[in-house]
């Protein structure tokens, strides 16, 4: 009877935490719209003014990096920001153009861990309604299952071996 609860427990821990995934994935991906729009308006701004003296952005960058300290390393700051445009905009097409279970496939493209750190604080659990909720939820309760399975087998197999050594 015990087992039961336990593996119920353990099957309902896993449906509640694998099925916050789709969730958490459109929540990050949210966020990382936004962080490429501020990103691509910073550097709206940054290539009007080089417009305005006739500077393209890579010339805007040497001729920054160029006026001392504090223009090398606005420069550089302004070379990081420009690639961080590159790799958030680049990551946000391919989740874009993904569903939520290729999304789960490809969780290692949520890159920014300050991204995902922010989401993570503001993150609010979801009742799964949705299709992929559902499956995230079954597939979490049957892993959950599994794990305490596989964890009682172990706790289980030295007694089993010390039975067999000790018969006669």
């Amino acid at each position: 009877m015990l087992a039961r609860a336990l593996a119920l427990v353990a099957g309902l821990g896993g449906a509640a935490g694998v099925s916050q995934f789709p969730e958490y994935s459109q929540q990050y991906m949210q966020r990382l719209g936004g962080a490429v729009d501020e990103l691509l308006r910073f550097m709206d701004d940054f290539d009007k003014d080089a417009a305005s003296l006739d500077l393209s952005r890579d010339a805007a960058l040497v001729d920054l990096a160029q006026g001392g300290q504090m223009g090398a390393a606005r420069a550089d700051s302004m070379v990081r920001t420009v690639d961080g445009h590159a790799r958030l905009s680049s990551d946000l097409a391919d989740m874009q153009n993904l569903g939520p279970f290729s999304r789960a496939r490809y969780a290692t493209r949520f890159t920014d861990p300050e991204l995902a750190g922010r989401v993570w604080e503001n993150y609010k659990p979801a009742m799964p309604v949705t299709f992929e909720g559902i499956i995230f939820a079954v597939i979490g309760f049957l892993g959950g299952l599994a794990l305490l399975s596989g964890l009682i087998h172990l706790l289980r197999l030295p007694f089993a071996l010390f039975r067999r050594t000790s018969e006669p």
